[in-house]
């Protein structure tokens, strides 16, 4: 299944030197087993950035005030029954990728193109203590290039698909999923671009039921 290609333009940084900022999520929440159900089954659901989302590579920090991943295409549905429930692990199923945009740094004067992957995106809920949301991002599902100070592609996790976890918690009628992780990023480029592995993300996002927005998307055993 295919998802939309978004390139936005945004403002990430090179700081001083042309050091390029960029990141993304990865886990931060311990795997759990056990049984999950996802409600209201077959329901549609958006996730939207409360907030901003930050950036963080270094001492250099970007926020942007927009993202979001909506229904569509036959995406961002929670599974009909008895599909919505699993006893021995994770509900999911494909989602639209999230676009990032109106982004910030403390760098002025750098242009930025963000290109979302067009592959296959998607998203699982597990039960547990800490209820816990995963995103599953395909190999090289974020690129972004620079122009400007210095020119610079960096890339998500270039080699392999990578999971992001965030923390769930049920609302009523809307809840929430949020990130606070770190994931491998591959900087290519000439004089001014950083050697950086790793990068980090934190952001909220606003989980809720687009067929019906008083009866919350919840997990549960």
């Amino acid at each position: 299944m295919s998802f939309p290609r978004s390139a936005t333009r945004s403002a990430l940084a090179l700081a001083g030197a042309g050091v390029l900022v960029l990141a993304w999520g990865g886990s931060a929440v311990a795997a759990q087993q056990g049984s999950t159900t996802v409600e209201p089954a077959g329901a549609a659901f958006s996730a939207t950035l409360d907030g901003e989302a930050t950036f963080e590579t270094g001492p250099i920090t970007v926020t942007c005030a927009v993202s979001a991943s909506d229904p569509g295409d036959g995406n961002n549905l929670v599974p009909d029954e008895p599909d919505n429930h699993n006893p021995e692990g994770a509900v999911g199923g494909p989602i639209n990728a999230p676009n990032f945009d109106d982004c910030e740094a403390d760098v002025p004067l750098v242009d930025v193109e963000v290109e979302v992957a067009d592959a296959v995106w998607d998203m699982s809920m597990q039960d547990g203590e800490s209820a816990v949301g995963t995103m599953h991002v395909p190999a090289a599902g974020i690129v972004v290039t620079t122009s400007g100070v210095a020119s610079c592609t960096a890339t998500v996790s270039p080699d392999a698909d990578v999971d992001i976890e965030g923390t769930w918690t049920n609302g009523d009628p809307v809840s929430s999923l949020a990130f606070d992780t770190t994931a491998p990023i591959e900087v290519e480029g000439g004089v001014g671009c950083p050697d950086d592995t790793e990068a980090g993300f934190t952001a909220a996002y606003e989980v809720e039921n687009a067929d019906d927005a008083d009866t919350p998307i919840t997990v549960g055993p």
